[in-house]
């Protein structure tokens, strides 16, 4: 399993998932998107919308037809549609997450210390894979 660490420094966490969701769209992909915080979904499910040209179709769990969304919002890493991508939006990690192939944590500077804990607690695990990327500008480039 691959782990990317997503530290925001430039765009809000909502235009940045927005620009990651979109890449893994064009892959086939579909996606998990969770926050406990409804707030910032209420934020990423306007940026999905934004473009009238290039929208990404998303809902939410427990809607009507949740199963067939190519990309859901979520308070829970439950995916109705079979995701095996999961954005973890608000910066806390969660070892459900683990239940899929690849998992995103998008973190900004309040929660910089739980993200080192997790990225410290996922290097002790063979099977797991960690990435750490950072804002360069309008990209995403790896980090040390």
């Amino acid at each position: 399993m691959r782990v990317d660490f997503y530290q925001l420094s430039g765009k809000s966490a909502e235009s940045a998932i927005s620009q990651i969701a979109r890449a893994a769209r064009e892959k086939g992909e579909k996606l998990l998107i969770v926050s406990a915080d409804e707030a910032l979904l209420a934020r990423i499910d306007e940026a999905l919308w934004e473009r009238a040209d290039a929208f990404l179709a998303h809902g939410k769990t427990g809607e009507k037809h949740a199963a067939r969304q190519p990309i859901l919002l979520s308070t829970s890493c439950v995916a109705e549609n079979d995701a095996r991508l999961v954005i973890l939006a608000d910066g806390a990690w969660r070892d459900e997450a683990l239940g899929f192939e690849r998992a995103l944590l998008f973190f900004g500077e309040a929660e910089l210390t739980p993200a080192r804990a997790a990225w410290r607690m996922l290097g002790e695990r063979e099977d797991i894979e960690r990435r750490f990327w950072k804002q360069d500008g309008g990209k995403w480039v790896e980090g040390p």
